[in-house]
């Protein structure tokens, strides 16, 4: 039996602890119609809920912020239509909601012409989205061929001049993440981070080299190199 929308929003409450909204709002997340519920919570909640979509959009509808965590935890991607997921971006008004969200939007068939259309987008989380989106991808979407990752990049390039700190900090995690996925990729995101490095923008500069100093580190080049090697022989074995 679907849970009630009342009785989840029972238990959210009862869950409250002014405490943590105090700190989450000192680590820039919106302090206003948030209970202080750790995401390690929520996602047990929505375990024991399982996928329930009409309950999701109902979670949504509240604009609690924990509510609206929930929903995107037991939500089904594919329910989600492409008017869902431009009503839902348009009211992000938080770093966590924006990412935590993009979990589930990455899960859907828009996932990659919403990371290229939000990334040009002017509002700060709607633009950080399509940068999250990105790096989501990267790091999940173990089947995407290397050139839907690398068409990326030059939204990358194009908006490392952007000083808002959501911003920078996303673009910088979707190179990096693009720059793990492969040696192909490690090497394009490199040249893409030394393009940027040449801009006149401070924080393209600290996207650069912070993205630089990850993935030319030997960790990751090791992992790499072992990962195309590994590859390689796999694909002896079968042309064998």
């Amino acid at each position: 039996m679907s849970a009630s929308i009342q009785a989840v929003l029972d238990r959210l409450k009862t869950l409250s602890n002014p405490d943590n909204v105090a700190g989450m709002a000192r680590f820039g997340i919106n302090p206003q119609n948030t209970l202080g519920i750790y995401v390690a919570t929520l996602r047990q909640i929505a375990k024991e809920i399982g996928r329930d979509q009409t309950l999701a959009l109902e979670l949504w509808n509240s604009r609690i912020h924990e509510a609206r965590l929930l929903a995107s935890f037991i939500a089904d991607p594919h329910q989600m239509t492409e008017a869902l997921l431009e009503d839902w971006v348009k009211e992000f008004d938080s770093w966590d909601i924006c990412d935590q969200v993009c979990g589930l939007f990455a899960r859907t068939p828009y996932a990659y012409v919403k990371a290229q259309e939000w990334s040009s987008r002017p509002e700060t989380f709607v633009k950080r989205a399509g940068f999250v989106l990105m790096a989501t991808l990267a790091v999940h979407d173990k089947r995407a061929p290397y050139e839907h990752l690398a068409q990326f990049l030059p939204a990358i390039a194009r908006e490392a001049g952007d000083e808002r700190n959501f911003i920078r900090k996303a673009v910088n995690w979707a190179l990096r993440q693009i720059g793990k996925r492969s040696l192909t990729l490690n090497i394009q995101a490199i040249e893409t981070a030394r393009q940027i490095q040449h801009l006149d923008s401070k924080a393209a500069r600290w996207i650069a080299a912070d993205a630089l100093r990850e993935l030319t580190s030997a960790p990751v080049q090791t992992r790499l190199l072992a990962k195309a090697s590994s590859r390689q022989h796999q694909n002896s074995l079968i042309n064998d």
